[in-house]
């Protein structure tokens, strides 16, 4: 090729297509310009802390489905800090699954103990995609000819977001209605395969939102509700609502915010949906001797 090219070294090649101002000679003659001499980490950690003294912390109010937890060692160093659950990819090997097994499917009673519904998958990406897919197995369910979706306006913005991206590709008709405010007695509302409820609201309304679920229902409607699983501690659950699935995130049981993720999302649904469900799923159940595995 420096044949063809007519140069006679690799360097003379790179010295005539790159620009002179990004080549590593001259690079580093800038950059020893400005820069301060090189520190020992002891010196660059003292630096850093000055700096960060610097900083104002404040409690922040303002949530939309990421909030501060406190977070136990135990579980800071045995599951964040293990590199062992560092990925999500599917273990293979029963005999060295049998761990991970078991951590999922008891994250999976925990949510169908918490959301009263019948299953729950293994987890999903994050709150706003486990919304979309509930509106997608919302469509896949339904009996109704509707392409329309009802969403509640008090929800989290990346959810309406996501749930606009999604929609505008598969053709679906997002209908925003502000669900709270119905009157209670005579509740109207379009035609449409399915409802999504956010439960608390972003507004951090609580209210009783079966009455808005029922009327969806009785017009073949599939009702999705996003509830927040520490609120659920208190509050009634989707189930006794009568959701048909409930979303979620499961970032409100000791995992640090960082910035925004990872954090695992959470899917149920009732008795009859099981199939719908997207995502994996770990069951129980018998070895030869009758006994649960």
């Amino acid at each position: 090729m420096l044949g063809a090219l007519g140069y006679e070294s690799v360097d003379a090649l790179v010295g005539a297509a790159v620009p002179a101002s990004i080549h590593v000679d001259g690079f580093r003659a800038a950059a020893d310009s400005v820069l301060p001499p090189a520190a020992t980490e002891r010196e660059a950690l003292a630096e850093l802390r000055v700096i960060a003294r610097k900083n104002t912390v404040n409690r922040s109010m303002i949530g939309l489905g990421y909030y501060d937890t406190i977070t136990p060692a135990v579980i800071k160093r045995n599951v964040l800090e293990n590199p062992s659950w560092y990925t999500a990819y599917t273990p293979y090997q029963p005999e060295i699954s049998q761990g991970r097994l078991e951590a999922l499917i008891n994250f999976q009673t925990m949510i169908t103990d918490l959301t009263g519904l019948a299953t729950a998958n293994a987890s999903m990406l994050d709150e706003g995609t486990a919304v979309v897919e509930g509106m997608m197995l919302a469509r896949r369910a339904s009996k109704l000819d509707s392409n329309a979706f009802i969403v509640d306006s008090d929800s989290l913005p990346q959810t309406l977001a996501l749930l606009e991206n999604r929609a505008a590709a598969v053709g679906i008709e997002l209908v925003v209605v502000d669900l709270a405010e119905l009157d209670s007695a005579e509740i109207e509302l379009p035609d449409a395969f399915g409802i999504f409820v956010q439960y608390p609201a972003r507004s951090g309304h609580v209210w009783d939102p079966s009455a808005v679920i029922a009327a969806a229902q009785s017009k073949g409607a599939l009702a999705i509700v996003a509830a927040d699983l520490l609120a659920l501690t208190l509050i009634a659950s989707p189930g006794e609502l009568g959701a048909d699935v409930a979303v979620g995130t499961s970032q409100r049981f000791g995992v640090p915010k960082g910035f925004g993720g990872p954090h695992a999302g959470y899917m149920a649904v009732r008795a009859g949906l099981e199939r719908q469900l997207p995502g994996r799923l770990v069951g129980v159940s018998q070895d030869a001797a009758g006994h649960a595995a």
